[in-house]
């Protein structure tokens, strides 16, 4: 008696996906921007109040950029920040 089954006619691809070298070269952008921030800030002479207040974002945000937590900030957020702390190397 066998255990094997009979997949003829079935598809047994697994269906396309939609684009996973897109997730990880976003997650390879935000890594870059969050060693080149947490840098910046370490080296600025503002404290993290003031950048959130300048960036318009919440402390909380700061925090977890310095705490390591990528997960919790966007690209847009990271971009926006490193605008507010490096105003004049970065494109308007």
């Amino acid at each position: 008696m066998s255990t094997a089954h009979s997949f003829a006619g079935t598809d047994l691809v697994d269906p396309p996906r939609s684009s996973p070298d897109l997730d990880v070269r976003e997650l390879e952008k935000r890594t870059r921007l969050m060693r080149i921030l947490t840098r910046l800030i370490a080296a600025s002479e503002l404290g993290s109040r003031e950048i959130a207040q300048r960036a318009g974002l919440p402390v909380q945000k700061i925090s977890d950029l310095l705490s390591g937590r990528l997960e919790h900030l966007s690209l847009d957020e990271l971009l926006i920040l490193r605008r507010t702390i490096e105003p004049e190397l970065t494109p308007p």
